[in-house]
């Protein structure tokens, strides 16, 4: 199994890349996302799904693992096959979709080309919690207060709180503010405050 192809990007399309890594080119499936966020790159790393029918091999990239892990979820829905999620993935930021689905936006996910009413109910009922679970509601954009803060200790604080089973939301929330009071606290320590006060 393939999990990433790291090395020289030899050609770039919004839709394709091709990256050459010892000296074999892979030819990799990309979003629209994916493509603004390698553009213009030399070296560049994408994080692989490869997708195996009986009439075809192809492999899909992803810049980051929460866009690769938001494609995977967005492929268990039924009627949603590869190319359609990664159409989603060029309409839509994983925050985005992220917000649309949290939010049950119907009317922002059938804005996305091949995109029908039921099929958007479908993904907003499949994925809600989904999406809380696997921890790519992290993805959400953070307020301008979290600069200040670690990012490193306040992502794994916030990791460890939602496999708790707290909602990554009011998680971060709780974490941000500890870590503002109390900037060089270690990660055990924030979480173990932070279970005093989420709610």
């Amino acid at each position: 199994m393939i999990e990433y192809v790291k090395g020289e990007l030899v050609d770039a399309t919004p839709a394709y890349a091709v990256v050459e890594t010892v000296g074999v080119g892979y030819g990799v499936n990309i979003s629209l996302n994916t493509y603004s966020a390698i553009q213009g790159k030399k070296e560049v790393l994408l994080w692989i799904h490869e997708s195996i029918r009986e009439d075809a091999y192809a492999l899909f990239g992803f810049a980051t693992r929460q866009e690769r892990a938001m494609f995977l979820l967005l492929i268990t829905v039924s009627g949603v096959g590869a190319n359609t999620a990664r159409m989603i993935l060029s309409e839509m930021t994983v925050a985005e979709l992220c917000n649309a689905i949290s939010s049950a936006n119907e009317k922002l996910l059938k804005s996305v080309k091949g995109i029908g009413l039921r099929t958007a109910q479908r993904i907003i009922v499949d994925l809600k919690d989904k999406i809380i679970t696997a921890g790519i509601v992290q993805e959400l954009p953070a307020d301008a207060g979290e600069a200040s803060v670690d990012i490193g200790v306040k992502d794994e604080a916030v990791g460890a709180l939602t496999m708790l089973g707290f909602a990554p939301a009011p998680s971060q929330k709780v974490v941000v503010s500890i870590l503002k009071q109390q900037p060089d606290l270690p990660v055990e320590q924030v979480v173990k405050m932070a279970l005093k006060q989420i709610k």
